[in-house]
């Protein structure tokens, strides 16, 4: 400041000195006057250069000068870079944020206080058919028409959820959505969807699966309750009481299998899958799977009726077909349920014909034809399900559970193989299990 004062008196006293030179004592005057208009007509454009860079806010063009009017604008050339800073490390954090909401699995919608779209990320425009440019500070409420939305956006009570049905939703292929509200800021309301369908299906499994087991079990026991209160209150002679104990028997025995089939589900899905540590021979296991159908081929056909023809490889093809790895019970297990499967549903009279095929690439194929009522189409893919089952009485009657099928197939997959079921209705079944050459390999030879 000093030396601003000092070059503007030094400019009037230059003014002064020449035109005192000239005009003498007013010449001074004048020319100390004039240099001073002069003086301020300079720092006046100094001024205005410094303020047309302000109004224009460009770091680049920022005028380099020396004096009061430089300080000013190196002072506000620094604030400015300051400022830009702040804005570049404020826009940095919320790209940040905005790529964070991106990545979630859930739908984010941000709205105003109007309930106008402020911004969505990809998951929400996708839950709900949005395009994000499009939509943007469009009304929500004009966008979601779903009554159940309507009726939860005009109730403002956001302590809970609402279920509503996904853009792709078909009866086929439900899709369900859970909304909430989240206010916040000035009137502002956050709104988050997650996709729960297959929770829901989950908990629809639970529930079906509960139903099924309780029913499963209440049916022999309600058959034992009745016979003990009828053996308790009516006098029978013998033949009648072993009858009634013949059956009480066979009750107790189906839920005996029941909670057998349950606990092996249990324990396949808690356990590891096996390793390739453990071999066994195929031939043992088709072995011991022939004996069990004869055995039940027995049992399941009623006195007189024409017996079943059961067909197995000889012995030859069992010992050539060498040994697998994986847990010999499980592998028992899979292969003696499509084998029991075919015997149970196959009529009297019927062919079962069971075959263990190497085939070209190493892997084989176990496969089981009967020629039975087969299967229609539409239940092809839900045979592996839970106590899925397309005739309930005649299930019942050959004593199955419903969870064979669902047994094999966490079988095969804890041991790399495939189940291929092929049926047409009056034309048999063909249940085969596909294993890996992985997990085969050729037969010890004999010592």
């Amino acid at each position: 400041m000093a030396l601003r004062l000092l070059f503007f008196l030094l400019c009037q006293l230059a003014g002064a000195a020449l035109g005192g030179w000239q005009a003498g004592f007013w010449g001074a005057l004048a020319g100390a006057g004039t240099a001073a208009w002069l003086w301020f007509a300079w720092d006046l454009w100094r001024g205005g250069r410094v303020l047309a860079w302000l109004r224009q806010g460009d770091l680049a063009s920022a005028p380099s000068m020396r004096g009061m009017w430089g300080e000013a604008a190196d002072r506000a050339r620094r604030l400015l870079r300051q400022q830009q800073q702040l804005v570049a490390a404020s826009e940095a954090r919320l790209q940040a944020i905005l790529a964070a909401l991106q990545a979630t699995p859930n739908g984010v919608l941000l709205m105003d206080g109007e309930g106008h779209i402020e911004w969505c990320n990809q998951q929400a425009a996708q839950h709900f058919g949005l395009d994000v440019q499009r939509d943007r500070m469009q009304s929500v409420s004009n966008l979601l028409r779903d009554p159940a939305f309507s009726a939860y956006l005009a109730a403002r009570d956001y302590t809970h959820d609402v279920l509503l049905a996904g853009r792709e939703s078909t009866p086929k292929h439900p899709v369900r959505l859970s909304v909430q509200l989240y206010p916040y800021g000035d009137g502002r309301r956050l709104m988050l969807s997650r996709d729960v369908t297959q929770l829901e299906q989950a908990e629809a499994m639970r529930r079906d699966f509960v139903a099924n087991v309780s029913h499963e079990i209440r049916t022999p026991l309600t058959v034992l309750a009745g016979f003990v209160e009828t053996l308790q209150t009516l006098p029978l002679d013998e033949p009648e009481r072993a009858r009634y104990l013949a059956l009480m028997a066979q009750q107790a025995e189906r839920m005996q299998h029941l909670v057998q089939d349950l606990l092996t589900l249990s324990r396949l899905e808690g356990s590891p899958a096996p390793g390739l540590d453990e071999w066994t021979p195929v031939q043992q296991l088709l072995q011991r799977c022939e004996r069990e159908a004869q055995a039940l081929s027995h049992l399941v056909l009623p006195a007189g009726a024409a017996p079943q023809r059961l067909h197995f490889p000889d012995e030859a093809a069992q010992r050539a077909a060498g040994q697998i790895a994986g847990r010999a019970p499980e592998l028992h297990s899979a292969l003696s349920n499509l084998v029991s499967n075919a015997v149970r549903y196959t009529p009297a009279g019927g062919t079962i014909t069971v075959q263990w095929a190497p085939l070209p690439d190493g892997s084989a194929r176990f496969s089981v034809r009967d020629n039975g009522p087969g299967i229609a189409p539409e239940h092809l893919p839900r045979l592996t399900e839970r106590f899925y089952r397309i005739d309930r009485s005649r299930s019942r009657d050959t004593g199955g559970t419903g969870l064979g099928l669902a047994i094999v197939k966490h079988v095969l997959l804890r041991h790399g193989a495939q189940l291929e079921i092929e049926s047409a209705p009056g034309r048999g079944s063909v249940f085969s299990a596909l294993f890996p050459a992985s997990r085969l390999r050729p037969p010890e030879p004999d010592r």
